[in-house]
């Protein structure tokens, strides 16, 4: 039987969770510049960070809220915790699938996802969860790379992806905001940034 997607994931976060704030820094630096900041200073209240990875996110977010993270890398939530503990921050982190999230309906009243929409399988699913832990009102904000609207470039991001999606199902092609339109969420703001290829998105659950 091959190996599903999701454990899949897991092992190869596992592996990579070791060098992955330092493979991230130039990236960081020169790709997402802001990005982090951009996302995380518009929570509010209670917090739920999908994919939080190693916890890059936590130095961004404004006192006040109430942080849970949800990860499927045991290896990653470790680095989490870690981290927060150095920071001072109090947060709540759980092993889990943003595809099935763990939590009740409207538990949140900020989701935010950076960078992990990009490997999750099923992207629509991971967004239906989101919105179904979202309060009425509820802030979704996005940090992601996406496909360029450049074709060009595009072309270049579908060749990378046939290696990527082998290697750790990453999609460099995906275009998260129609599929949150769909979702019937309401765009508050969104920015393209370096060719398209990134993309911030905050939206509202309706």
């Amino acid at each position: 039987m091959s190996e599903g997607r999701t454990a899949k994931l897991r092992r190869v976060w596992g592996a990579n969770a070791p060098r992955y704030d330092r493979a991230m820094r130039p990236m960081e630096r020169w790709w997402i510049t802001g990005g982090r900041p951009w996302v995380a200073s518009r929570a509010v209240g209670e917090v739920l960070e999908v994919a939080i990875g190693t916890g890059l996110n936590l130095p961004h977010y404004p006192s006040g809220v109430r942080i849970t993270g949800i990860d499927v890398s045991p290896e990653m939530l470790a680095l989490a915790r870690d981290r927060a503990e150095r920071l001072g921050i109090t947060v709540t982190l759980r092993e889990g699938d943003a595809e099935a999230l763990p939590f009740a309906d409207a538990s949140f009243d900020t989701v935010v996802c950076t960078l992990g929409l990009c490997s999750i399988p099923d992207d629509r699913r991971a967004i239906a969860e989101m919105k179904r832990v979202l309060r009425p009102g509820g802030r979704l904000l996005l940090l992601d790379h996406v496909g360029s609207p450049w074709w060009p470039i595009w072309a270049v991001q579908r060749l990378v992806e046939v290696v990527t999606v082998r290697a750790a199902e990453e999609r460099q092609t995906r275009r998260p905001l129609p599929l949150l339109v769909e979702a019937g969420f309401e765009i508050v703001e969104s920015q393209r940034l370096r060719a398209g290829t990134i993309e911030r998105v905050f939206a509202r659950r309706t």
